[in-house]
């Protein structure tokens, strides 16, 4: 099964006006306002790509950009290994 993993946050800045919905939309506290009250990443590693942010954002400022990282093979590695016992 396909799994989403952040490749990056795309921010633009002159397109948010600092509202703050996609902070607090964000279930992991990745994302806060900078001293311009504008949306900046502080803690990528720890973003789950719900895409939430992305998606509550009233002015299209920011996207989740992500790959897919394929688990199906690493379990059915594991399984196989597993049958050989």
């Amino acid at each position: 099964m396909a799994r989403l993993k952040l490749k990056e946050h795309v921010i633009n800045r002159d397109w948010c006006k600092g509202c703050g919905i996609c902070v607090h939309f964000c279930p992991k506290k990745v994302l806060e306002l900078d001293s311009q009250e504008k949306v900046i990443a502080v803690r990528p590693e720890d973003c789950i790509c719900c895409k939430l942010c992305e998606l509550r954002c009233p002015d299209l400022a920011i996207e989740v950009v992500t790959i897919q990282t394929n688990q199906e093979a690493q379990t059915d590695q594991t399984t196989r290994m597993s049958e050989d016992d």
